[in-house]
């Protein structure tokens, strides 16, 4: 899970830089999610490497991170969100829905906070497994929920706002029927890890079910990511930077993806640790 966290840091850096850059200028305050998820990215595999003898050190640096992860996160939602407001305007017209839909993307800066409260789980053990009890040295925090259920809810929540996101991006062409694939895909995945996160004692069948559901939406992003690079293409199929930097984002429907390697690798522990409903 930490290695996979340390690869989000990199391609939120990534993204974000495209993104950013597409202005023609990274303004100092747009640079910090930038270098902040290069950093990150180093220092979490470093984290991995010493965590195998020195755990609560790597814990304690592996924490640190997350913690302004979640700030960076914050902050950008903030600057984003001051984007898409008209200050000088009437109190309720100051932001509608449509300053939202043409803004920059609002929630898009909160990948950097889900990533980083998913990883303080990640990065705190848990004693015993599947009882919630996250242990940092003499420090412990006894959670509602185990920490299986808790990565589930995560992974539906970022599901949610990459559906958010995308809806608010494609409303402006939604007369294109495929731009409803990825809000359908999204509301169904998100509902059925949020099921799987409640079961107390899920099936075999149940969590085939949620394999299946991630797998399809690792699908709809991977064909998301293709659709939107072939729209950064001109008709005779020719690489041009700049469409690429201010066309579709090319790097946006992969959330999808990523979302869904996460529910799978989630899953993988779960019929270890999660006694099935039709165990004996």
């Amino acid at each position: 899970m930490l290695l996979l966290i340390a690869v989000n840091q990199l391609f939120l850096s990534l993204d974000t830089y495209l993104v950013h850059v597409a202005n023609g200028t990274i303004r100092p305050r747009e640079a910090i999610p930038i270098w902040f998820g290069l950093i990150a990215a180093a220092v979490l595999l470093v984290c991995g490497v010493i965590a195998w003898k020195y755990r609560p050190i790597a814990a304690l640096l592996a924490t640190v991170i997350f913690v302004l992860s979640v700030i960076v996160g914050v902050l950008g939602f903030y600057f984003h969100l001051r984007r898409g407001a008209l200050p000088s305007a009437e109190f309720g017209q100051r932001l509608t829905l449509d300053l939202l839909i043409w803004a920059p993307p609002v929630l898009a800066p909160l990948a950097f906070a889900g990533v980083g409260l998913m990883g303080m789980s990640a990065a705190w053990e848990e004693q015993p497994a599947e009882s919630g009890r996250l242990v940092f040295g003499r420090n412990q925090i006894q959670l509602p929920i185990s920490k299986t259920r808790a990565y589930l809810f995560y992974v539906a929540l970022g599901i949610l706002v990459a559906v958010v996101s995308a809806t608010l991006d494609h409303a402006r062409h939604w007369q294109d029927g495929l731009l409803w694939l990825p809000t359908i895909m999204g509301l169904f995945a998100a509902i059925v890890t949020v099921v799987i996160g409640i079961v107390e004692r899920p099936t075999k069948y149940d969590l085939w079910s949620f394999a299946g559901t991630m797998v399809l939406l690792m699908l709809t992003g991977m064909l998301g990511a293709y659709f939107h690079i072939r729209a950064d293409m001109t008709a005779q199929g020719t690489f041009v930077l700049e469409r690429f930097l201010r066309g579709a984002p090319a790097l946006s429907p992969l959330l999808f993806a990523n979302m869904g390697m996460t529910g799978l690798v989630v899953l993988y522990p779960s019929h270890i640790t999660r006694p099935l409903r039709n165990d004996p």
